[in-house]
């Protein structure tokens, strides 16, 4: 086959496949030439061009997510790399495997006035768990061998029990496009050897087995199946309560799937009864600060984090054990060695204020005011089976957790570093490779118009719908305390503006549906979902009244409040 004369660039990547490296998305330039040359030439290897790099690093997130395996970006040199880092950090903190390779002048021309240059090297040090500088070109069968110890090491630290981000800089001098023909190498994958940490489970036990108030919080995670059957069985006792959120992808009728709508339910004058002793927590972000508040203020006995991201991470400032095993492995341990507190009712207690709500919900929606509260009532229940629903930071993921999760369906939100940036594009992402199922976006407008560069892309095809909820500026602002208090809302917080995404969608020739109430909505959802006609993606714009929302939202949460 056809390569880049460079040897190091060709041995880089060969070590990267054999880490199972196989997806790049790659962006236009010139220094990274030799790169994509024996990139694209290798039949092993699939790549795909994404002009906007801030967008481009998002897209290879949403693979990676998908493919549960690395995905490279591929920049040239300068502040091209930059444009990666908001995917990079989110990347860190939701610990995905995604693989930053940057072209670069040779050292010698660094801070020497020569086009397109910056220091490359430690741009990403605080967010990164690995970085190495790969030569363009080798000496010798010892140095191939260096090399793919380095890259090795790397990608143990890319993909092994804790996942992030790593980057691998590239000095390559000119000429760049000099190729020569080579042999393709056998691909020999390496397995990633995982061990978790031993624990002597009687500490634990003393803890467990003696509290009246448990608690298991859920953050942000894949589906797991034998995660939520182990969780289900311990959701039986009725000292246990168990709280996740649809960014948990935990579906059971016994755990307490809305948080902040059950937390709304709890009078003052009881709220002491709800507090737990132990808490167990597994998974990433959680989206709800009114957990967070509430947790902080409990005076938790003990606080045992489960899992191999981020040991230290102390969210409810109760951290008493951080272990680095499976959470299937620690739920299954319970199950197996300890039976039900039937004394305690603490785990009935939460979820029959859930119960409450649930019955007051039908007859509220039925009788709400157009708003998005309303909207996203009807938008998640035309949801198509098994389907994966992508949601944008600020207000769309705060909504969505106030319905009930379905179980068909897989959340999925950038709640890393909760950036509004790069939400549609991690979207896009995933819908190249999970090809056979709606990949499903509901967007605020203010993220929308922030990453609409998503939509510049050869590959986006019938399986992408963006739902777009449009009330003219960031409504988020107007709902959390402190903002609406000021005279700078409308301008600063909200931004308040008036654009439109029909010509977008003329730009980038995706189909677009609009609508101005909930029966323009509804009368339109089936032709949305339809793939009869079209083979483009399509975007459903869904304008509300930008002076309604917050009210209705408000006062929603009041009418929630338990019943005397």
């Amino acid at each position: 086959m056809i390569s880049t004369d460079k040897s190091g660039v060709r041995a880089f990547i060969q070590a990267c496949l054999n880490n199972n490296l196989k997806h790049f998305v790659c962006s236009p330039g010139s220094r990274n030439a030799p790169i994509v040359i024996a990139l694209d030439e290798h039949p092993g290897i699939k790549t795909f061009v994404i002009h906007d790099e801030r967008s481009a690093g998002f897209y290879a997130l949403g693979m990676a997510q998908q493919l549960n395996a690395p995905v490279a970006v591929v920049c040239t040199s300068g502040s091209a790399m930059l444009n990666y880092y908001p995917a990079v950090a989110e990347a860190y903190y939701q610990c995905i495997p995604l693989v930053v390779i940057s072209a670069d002048r040779p050292q010698e021309w660094i801070n020497h006035g020569d086009g397109q240059t910056i220091v490359q090297k430690g741009a990403y040090s605080n967010h990164i768990k690995y970085e190495m500088e790969v030569p363009e070109q080798l000496d010798d069968e010892f140095d191939v061998a260096k090399i793919q110890q380095q890259v090795n090491s790397a990608f143990d630290a890319c993909n092994g029990a804790w996942k992030g981000p790593i980057h691998f800089n590239l000095p390559v001098s000119e000429p760049l496009y000099n190729t020569v023909e080579v042999d393709v190498d056998d691909l020999d994958v390496r397995a990633i050897d995982i061990e978790e940490d031993e624990f002597d489970f009687s500490e634990f036990h003393d803890i467990w087995s003696t509290s009246e108030r448990k608690m298991i919080i859920c953050g942000q995670m894949d589906k797991n199946v034998g995660l939520l059957n182990s969780l289900s069985e311990l959701a039986k006792d009725t000292s246990v309560a168990v709280l996740v959120e649809n960014t948990s992808n935990l579906v059971d009728g016994r755990f307490i799937q809305c948080i902040d709508r059950t937390l709304n339910a709890i009078e003052v004058a009881e709220i002491e009864n709800f507090k737990p002793d132990v808490l167990v927590s597994i998974g990433g972000a959680i989206v709800s600060k009114r957990i967070k508040q509430f947790l902080r203020s409990s005076k938790i006995k003990a606080h045992w984090k489960i899992g191999f991201e981020f040991p230290e991470m102390d969210t409810y400032r109760a951290l008493s054990k951080s272990l680095k095993c499976h959470p299937n492995t620690f739920m299954s341990r319970i199950l197996s060695e300890y039976g039900a507190l039937n004394n305690s009712t603490f785990g009935n207690k939460w979820k029959q204020k859930d119960f409450i709500v649930q019955d007051l919900l039908p007859e509220y929606y039925e009788n709400v005011e157009y708003s998005d509260l309303a909207v996203f009532d009807v938008v998640l229940d035309y949801l198509p089976e098994n389907s994966l629903l992508h949601m944008g930071n600020s207000s769309v993921v705060r909504y969505c957790q106030l319905f009930d999760p379905i179980k068909s369906i897989s959340y999925f939100s950038n709640r890393g570093t909760s950036g509004i940036d790069g939400s549609l594009s991690t979207a896009c992402g995933s819908a190249i490779i999970a090809k056979d199922k709606f990949n499903v976006m509901i967007s605020g407008d203010v993220s929308f118009f922030y990453d609409s560069n998503a939509l510049w892309s050869n590959y986006l095809d019938e399986n992408l719908r963006i739902i777009l909820i449009n009330n003219s500026g960031g409504g988020i602002f107007k709902i959390i305390d402190g903002p609406s208090s000021t005279k700078q809302l409308n301008t600063f917080f909200v931004t308040k503006q008036e654009a439109k995404a029909e010509f977008i969608c003329k730009a980038f020739d995706v189909e677009y549906f609009k609508a101005n109430s909930l029966v323009e909505v509804e009368n339109q959802m089936a032709e949305f979902y339809d793939v009869s006609k079209s083979k483009r993606p399509k975007l459903f714009e869904i304008f509300t009244p930008s002076d309604v929302n917050d009210k209705v939202l408000k006062d929603f949460f009041q009418s929630m409040k338990t019943l005397k």
